[in-house]
């Protein structure tokens, strides 16, 4: 007995093939292959009797899924054939094949099918403590909503549509070509299958109009610039029954004189004078939450980065909170006058290799590079 062959191959088709691709498949290679067509080609009824076959087990979901598992080891009953199917049997003739896929295509175009709104994108501007401390604003978005006065149908009130007089309310047009019946979308009503008399002047047939509202914004802490949230049902409406979209919080951070950003971290510069750097001092420095205070300690160099933890930016998933780097920035004096300057030169005299060791450090290197 001959192999049989695979049936994903027989349709030409992947093993992870949607229902519509394997649909779409058959009756591609049904219109090519059928009897009708083929008369007295015995290759091509064998073929679509295959072709058939193998569409009545793939588009069946539980017949598909013991296929799958078993092959053609299955029993043979588990699989009916090519005749006694819900899809199209051996006995169809190539007009009902073709019949049914124009009348589904455009059938489907003159169903009123419940839509789903558009989103809405609104961006919005927000201080950098905001974004670190969470705000509810309250902000005004134009949105289309489901005209009241005709309440959407886009009739004026008090009247009626009538019926199309060129598809007689069907929606569709038949045309006949020999054994071939095509139906399309009726070019008058559009497929609604009635045409209106006079339109709604509010919405001037259209069914919505655009209005204006009030919409409360919660935005947690952590946001940062590119942020978007999501708030369900606040976009445009829906068609013809169809649920609103979403509006989309697109949040842009403004920059902050003082800190600024790098993942959840705050980074921050704090001048310091030479003395406090070379004594030691106390200082205070700003954070989201207040003060803090720093122990600087005697002989702090430019640069030095003190870490305050936990005084960061929270996590929008995770609301663990980043940290604050401090960087000192030890300011030299300037527009000294002359006793200023006499005391730093005599200062100058007391110091030892001791008081800057990285100098000595350099300058004896410096000495040795150059003496080879």
């Amino acid at each position: 007995m001959a192999t049989k062959k695979d049936y994903y191959e027989i349709l030409g088709v992947s093993r992870d093939a949607t229902e519509s691709e394997i649909k779409t498949a058959y009756r591609k290679l049904a219109l090519e292959l059928h009897p009708d067509r083929n008369p007295g080609n015995k290759e091509a009824e064998e073929r679509f009797k295959e072709v058939t076959e193998a569409y009545e087990v793939l588009s069946d979901p539980e017949k598909r899924r013991l296929y799958d598992m078993y092959g053609h080891s299955m029993s043979e009953s588990s699989f009916s054939g090519a005749e006694g199917f819900g899809g199209f049997g051996f006995g169809t003739t190539f007009s009902d094949i073709f019949n049914e896929i124009f009348n589904e295509f455009f059938s489907d175009t003159r169903r009123s099918r419940a839509t789903r709104g558009e989103d809405i994108l609104y961006r919005l501007k927000i201080s950098f403590l905001e974004a670190a401390k969470g705000v509810e604003k309250e902000i005004q978005v134009s949105r289309t909503v489901v005209c009241n006065v005709c309440e959407g149908d886009g009739i004026k009130p008090g009247t009626r549509p009538i019926i199309c007089s060129r598809c007689n309310g069907t929606g569709q047009i038949k045309q006949q070509h020999g054994f071939f019946s095509i139906s399309r979308t009726c070019p008058s009503c559009r497929g609604t299958g009635s045409l209106i008399k006079e339109y709604c002047h509010e919405c001037r047939g259209n069914g919505f109009v655009n209005r204006l509202k009030k919409v409360k914004i919660v935005i947690p802490a952590g946001v940062d610039t590119g942020t978007r949230l999501r708030v369900q049902r606040e976009g445009n409406a829906g068609k013809n029954g169809g649920p609103p979209g979403d509006l989309y919080i697109e949040i842009e951070v403004e920059s902050h004189e003082f800190f600024k950003r790098k993942n959840n971290d705050i980074i921050c510069e704090i001048p310091i004078t030479m003395v406090q750097a070379a004594l030691g001092a106390k200082i205070e420095v700003p954070t989201i939450d207040g003060k803090e205070k720093i122990d600087i300690p005697p002989g702090t160099q430019n640069g030095t980065i003190f870490i305050l933890k936990g005084k960061g930016f929270p996590d929008l998933h995770t609301k663990k909170h980043g940290d604050q780097l401090v960087t000192i920035n030890v300011e030299v004096p300037t527009n000294l006058n002359e006793k200023q300057k006499a005391l730093l030169r005599e200062f100058e005299k007391l110091m030892t290799e001791k008081n800057s060791p990285k100098q000595g450090s350099f300058f004896d290197w410096f000495k040795q590079y150059f003496n080879n």
